[in-house]
């Protein structure tokens, strides 16, 4: 072959490469990340759930496709981001936590939903049971609403004297009702009074912050919300300015500088979420994948937040998962 016919040649092949790799992109499974929260403090969730996706083999950026939709706590977002989705025909959605889980599943019918969700999806209609999802979606069910009681018994441990306890919930939460209830029976179950207030912005949560001091709310539960994890280190920063002792849903709150949580570990939960959506990949039906609950809760102390509120923090708390000092 003549020398220059070869360099045409050659010059063809380098032009062509970039539409082939483009082409070979688009063969490739996508799979729609859906979140209610933002990126934010999320990364190393994110690289656990990009963990369970390679635990079948697939690879971001390799052989699957993963489109991330953030809706940064402004729930009106929703079915904007998952119509998104839709139009660029993902093969699964991983949807959390519940907000996200909800409009996925209200948009879609037929593409497979992998969900990490705070309550029970029974209640919600994610699943038809929890052994037997049946229709479109599984998942995570975190309990998370199911644990104020448990959250309330540790703050009380923290202050005992404590009668009148602030519980602060979001109000665009779907959730928001099954929270209140059950921590207005928790209280009661344990002789104590409890003061729900709303916050769905950051004024409202400094706001919220202003009426539990005047009211006279010795110790707060803050209730699970994505919009609440974006804001940690404002709840935090307040929650040391009022000195209030506040118990927060997970660890990532006690990092920033809390006092102490009690919850599921959301990096174990979003690997799950991962794993899920790579057998759904393989072929596997949600139907066929029953929902998964923690097998273990996370108790983390912030010994030095508890020394600036002057609490003694008893030995059973002492022997928690993690004391940070």
């Amino acid at each position: 072959m003549r020398r220059r016919e070869m360099i045409v040649l050659l010059g063809a092949a380098g032009l062509a490469r970039p539409h082939a790799l483009r082409a070979a992109q688009t063969t490739m499974p996508i799979v729609g990340f859906l979140h209610s929260g933002s990126l934010s403090g999320r990364e190393t969730q994110v690289a656990a759930f990009r963990e369970g996706l390679a635990d079948s083999g697939y690879i971001e950026g390799k052989n699957v496709v993963i489109e991330y939709r953030w809706v940064e706590g402004n729930y009106d977002l929703l079915p904007g981001l998952v119509s998104d989705l839709l139009r660029r025909q993902v093969a699964v959605i991983a949807a959390s936590p519940l907000p996200s889980a909800l409009v996925a599943k209200q948009a879609t019918t037929t593409i497979p939903i992998v969900f990490m969700a705070g309550d029970d999806p029974i209640k919600h209609g994610l699943a038809a049971s929890l052994n037997h999802p049946g229709g479109n979606a599984t998942g995570v069910s975190l309990l998370t609403a199911g644990l104020n009681g448990k959250r309330l018994g540790v703050l009380h441990e923290l202050v005992p004297k404590a009668a009148l306890i602030a519980f602060l919930v979001n109000p665009n939460n779907p959730n928001i009702e099954t929270q209140s209830s059950e921590g207005r029976a928790a209280a009661q179950s344990i002789g104590l009074r409890i003061e729900v207030l709303r916050a769905g912005t950051e004024t409202e949560i400094d706001a919220a912050f202003a009426a539990l001091a005047e009211r006279g709310a010795e110790a707060l539960i803050l209730g699970p919300d994505p919009f609440f994890f974006n804001q940690r280190q404002q709840l935090v920063t307040l929650a040391a300015r009022y000195a209030v002792p506040a118990i927060y849903e997970v660890r990532e709150f006690v990092e920033a500088g809390g006092l102490v949580n009690y919850g599921a570990n959301l990096t174990e939960a979003l690997r799950q979420v991962g794993s899920y959506a790579g057998k759904v990949l393989d072929g596997v039906t949600p139907a066929d994948l029953p929902v998964v609950q923690p097998t273990r809760f996370e108790l983390v102390i912030n010994l030095k937040t508890a020394k600036a509120l002057g609490l003694i923090v008893s030995p059973i708390l002492l022997a928690a998962d993690e004391v940070i000092e």
